[in-house]
Formats: C-alpha cells, sequence, structure tokens
C-alpha cells in the first residue's frame, strides 16, 4: 500500500507537535509539507528543539497550490474561523481533510454561529463527518471531511454515550466536572496563562458558557436518539497535560456499579483505545502520552458517578486525528498509535 501524503497546517501548536511525533513514526504516513501563520515560519527544529533528526522540514506559508497533488490528506490544527478559510479550496484541490477546530463540527450551522461566529462554508458543514471512532466509524471510513471532535466532549461522550444508551441514566440534568491541563489554551501567551498565574492555581471558568457544552449534547442527543440536555463546568489545572471528567447523573430504577460497569465493558469490547477501569479510578498520568480514554463508574448516595482521563493532546486532538485518518484510509485504527 503507498504511503498517504499528509500535509499538516498549523505544526507550530501543541497539538501540532504531537501530530508530527506520531505521524514521523507511522508505518504508512508521509509528511509532505508543514504550514503556519507569517510569523511562524522556518525549521520546525526551531519550535521543537526535540524534534532535531526527526522532523528535518521547515514550516513555510499556506498556499492551496503548494498541496494540490501532493498531499493525499490534509490536517488542519488552526484556529476556528480559520479552518473554514481554508478547507473549501483544499477539498476544491481534491484533499481529504481533518479540521480539529470547531468549524464543523455542528450539524445546525444557527448553533455554530451563536457560540462562535458566522459561518462561511454551509456545503463543508453539510458534508462534514463527527469524528468519534468509538460511534461513527463507518461514516468517518466513507468521509472526504471530517471534524475532529473537542478534546472535553471527547472525555465526556465515551463516559456518557454507553450508560444513557443502557437507559441506566436520566438523559436531563446531567452534571459534568472536568479538568485540563494548561496546554489545552495552546502555545500563544497570554496573562491568564502566565506561569505566576497558573502554578499552584486551581480554578473554574466558562461556567454555563463554555463552548464545548452544545457539542456535547449534540453528540450524546444523536447517538442516544433523544435530546441530551447537561450542565458543563470546566477547570483550569496546573499540569502541563491530561483531562479528567467526574459526571454525575441521576439513575432510572435501581442501578448498581457492577451494572454500569458491566454495560461499558460491553460497549468498548472492541474499541481499541478505550479501557473499562474496574478495580481503580482513572487518573492523567495513566493516560499521559497515549491515546487512551480510561472510564468507569460508581454509584453512591443515590447518584450515579461517571469518571474518565485522556490525554488532551492526543485522544483530545493529535492521536484521535490519526486514528480518524486511519479509518479513512482502510488501515486498523491503531496503525502507528499506542
Amino acid at each position: 500500500m503507498k504511503k498517504i501524503r499528509v500535509a499538516l497546517i498549523g505544526g507550530s501548536g501543541y497539538a501540532g507537535f504531537e501530530a508530527l511525533r506520531i505521524l514521523c513514526r507511522h508505518p504508512q504516513a508521509q509528511i509532505v509539507g508543514i504550514y503556519g501563520p507569517a510569523d511562524e515560519l522556518g525549521p520546525i527544529a526551531k519550535f521543537f528543539p526535540l524534534l532535531s533528526k526527526t522532523v528535518d522540514m521547515e514550516q513555510e506559508l499556506f498556499d492551496v497550490a503548494k498541496v494540490a497533488g501532493k498531499a493525499d490528506l490534509a490536517m488542519l490544527c488552526v484556529p476556528h474561523k480559520v479552518a473554514m478559510a481554508y478547507v473549501p479550496q483544499l477539498r476544491k484541490a481534491g484533499l481529504r481533510v481533518i479540521d480539529w477546530s470547531a468549524d464543523y463540527r455542528f450539524k445546525d450551522r444557527s448553533v455554530y454561529e451563536k457560540w462562535y461566529c458566522p459561518h462561511v462554508d454551509p456545503a463543508g458543514l453539510a458534508e462534514a463527518v463527527y469524528g468519534l471512532p468509538e460511534y461513527f466509524a463507518d461514516r468517518i471510513a466513507k468521509a472526504n471531511l471530517v471534524a475532529n471532535p473537542g478534546c472535553y466532549p471527547t472525555c465526556t461522550t465515551l463516559a456518557l454515550a454507553p450508560i444513557l444508551k443502557a437507559g441506566l441514566i436520566e438523559p436531563q440534568g446531567i452534571l459534568v466536572n472536568a479538568i485540563s491541563g494548561v496546554s489545552g489554551a495552546g502555545r500563544k501567551a497570554s496573562q491568564s496563562n502566565h506561569y505566576p498565574q497558573r502554578n499552584e492555581n486551581f480554578e473554574p471558568y466558562g461556567v454555563g458558557t463554555h463552548r464545548h457544552m452544545p457539542e456535547m449534547e449534540q453528540t450524546l442527543s444523536e447517538i442516544l436518539g433523544k435530546p441530551v440536555e447537561l450542565l458543563f463546568t470546566p477547570h483550569l489545572c496546573p499540569m502541563d497535560r491530561g483531562m479528567l471528567c467526574t459526571i454525575y447523573a441521576k439513575p432510572v430504577g435501581n442501578v448498581s456499579t457492577e451494572k454500569l460497569l458491566e454495560v461499558y465493558q460491553k460497549a468498548y469490547a472492541a474499541a481499541p483505545f478505550v479501557r473499562v477501569r474496574t478495580d481503580t479510578l482513572p487518573a492523567t498520568k495513566d493516560v499521559a502520552t497515549t491515546n487512551f480514554c480510561d472510564v468507569t463508574a460508581r454509584v453512591a448516595k443515590g447518584r450515579v458517578l461517571l469518571f474518565s482521563a485522556l490525554d488532551n493532546l492526543i485522544k483530545g486532538a493529535s492521536g484521535q486525528a490519526v486514528q480518524n485518518m486511519n479509518l479513512m484510509f482502510g488501515l486498523d485504527q491503531t496503525t502507528g498509535l499506542y
């Protein structure tokens, strides 16, 4: 099988860095170009010395002419609004695309515009497939445009979806508390992410207003086949990477911990990157630098508690993108990943 020629647009960010590390060891992938903004051009080793003698390429200014006919797939690791400016050009040039921004995650254009900005590519929005392999693998395999899910929605959905489908919890009034490492905010410096501000400081943000909340509700509602409503509260934790969700829900009937774990084990028996923890609770160090999401459940004081953990830069971004790439090009999901 010939190698998948990949153009990475946005190679100088944290998720782009992880994508480069994965792609350069992937047996069926070939990086044919790395592109970035005008103020971040030059050797990749300048941005990430760790990649010296591993990725001896330069980040160039993006021009669709540079990738047309030279790449099979474009991975877009760029902010929302920027992605939808590139995708129509890339699709017209015949490339398949995996977009890591939120620009193509929403089915309803009005919902996207309520939480983000005006959408200028409704045709792409209609074409896009949501890239959560555990639930949409068949669609992803046939897709030409995949919307890579957000990190918080991935962590939340993988914990909630099987339990909702089994009818063990109410689909309304779900509370999701989650923490993320600082890398989730991206590489650009800001006052809020300045070391003296972040170190030894744990705080909530975006209470009831975080943009990932409607993405979670849309995906879970589609999987369940009826509306799911939740309240999401993210927290910023003073660690580099990692994500942990604690979810509270009302049980339907008499639900036991053993039944919840049984549902997880059945749902994810064939999922290569979801691990059901039975004797331990998920922890960020147990999933760091891997494409795994660990899940478990407990019943306490008449409530169902669900827990999940993943690496926000891998299963929450770059690793999941490569997992989607594998599906799109007929490879085993695990190729190049661990």
